[in-house]
């Protein structure tokens, strides 16, 4: 059973991706991958300095995130450049990764910018973990203490909440406790376990 797990920024994505793999799903997350593919000795991280210089090199000779920010940031041909080495060969390690799981398994991809990439039909289900844009402003504000300026930037660079939604299988509502959060974790996992048994027979 493939999932694709996505969210707004600030909306609790990483919360539910936690839930979930205490419940028992195998959660592949891409932000972690996409970290994996680019460390010092692999190919990605040579492709990365070939592309854009030994300028984007820490000192210790990891990938120096916020000089690559810099140049790709608001630059689009520079930025597919960059997705173009990286993207690949995260979902190829997604791949290994998911065929490692146990049969039967519900295996959950975080992906945070699923329906921007054009994602949703790669997988069985989209889980999609949604509060109110006022929300995620406060939310960032409060605990990331950015701006409202920078909190709405934020948001606009991203899908809108109706696009993820149009996109989701399950929608979970993280606007109530923690308790209801993983009330209603709990119910869409049963009921992915529930597809994934179906789809054994």
């Amino acid at each position: 059973m493939r999932v694709g797990l996505t969210g707004g920024v600030a909306s609790g994505k990483s919360t539910v991706s936690a839930i979930l793999a205490e419940l028992g799903a195998v959660v592949i997350d891409a932000d972690l991958l996409a970290r994996e593919v680019v460390a010092p000795g692999t190919d990605g991280l040579a492709k990365i300095v070939e592309a854009f210089g030994e300028d984007v090199l820490a000192p210790d000779g990891s990938l120096d995130r916020p000089a690559l920010g810099a140049i790709v940031f608001g630059d689009d041909e520079k930025r597919r450049t960059l997705e173009g080495i990286i993207h690949p060969r995260v979902r190829a390690r997604g791949r290994e990764l998911e065929e490692a799981a146990p049969p039967g398994s519900v295996v959950v991809h975080d992906i945070p910018l699923l329906v921007e990439t054009g994602q949703p039909a790669l997988f069985d289900a989209v889980v999609v973990v949604d509060v109110p844009v006022e929300t995620q402003v406060e939310r960032m504000m409060s605990l990331r203490a950015m701006s409202r300026e920078d909190a709405e930037a934020r948001i606009r660079a991203q899908a809108t909440r109706e696009q993820r939604i149009a996109a989701a299988t399950y929608v979970i509502d993280n606007t109530g406790t923690r308790e209801d959060l993983r009330d209603r974790v709990t119910e869409v996992f049963h009921e992915l376990s529930a597809r994934s048994g179906e789809g054994r027979r």
